[in-house]
């Protein structure tokens, strides 16, 4: 399974901005997925997690009401809408796939079996 993260830039402080993981190869029937960031020095942290129906999802307490995390299954992507982007949010964002009939409550990285690229968002001040 490869998991192509993409729909970062550079925004300013109060922008939105949409990520997008598409997932391809041989997709799993089922799977959750997770967003993580890594900001420069520091580790990498859970942002948002949706389950395979889209019914469950769980975020980072300091992303609640500005991020939301979808997927279309039909399309095999997940997304990740961000709005009121402040600098805080400047970091390499990273899309995960948890293989299985999962809901959106996984927030560990070790609990994802496949990762993304990465893409870079940053928000200037």
């Amino acid at each position: 399974v490869q998991l192509q993260a993409s729909g970062g830039g550079l925004v300013q402080a109060g922008d939105s901005l949409s990520l997008s993981c598409t997932a391809s190869g041989r997709t799993p029937r089922s799977y959750a997925m997770g967003w993580f960031r890594q900001a420069p020095g520091k580790e990498r942290e859970f942002v948002a997690a949706i389950g395979w129906t889209g019914r469950s999802t769980s975020y980072l307490d300091s992303v609640k009401g500005r991020f939301t995390i979808s997927r279309d299954n039909a399309k095999n992507t997940g997304y990740l809408r961000m709005t009121r982007l402040t600098s805080a949010d400047t970091a390499v964002y990273y899309c995960a796939a948890k293989v299985g009939y999962y809901a959106g409550d996984y927030q560990g990285e070790n609990e994802y079996d496949y990762w993304g690229q990465g893409t870079q968002v940053t928000v200037s001040s």
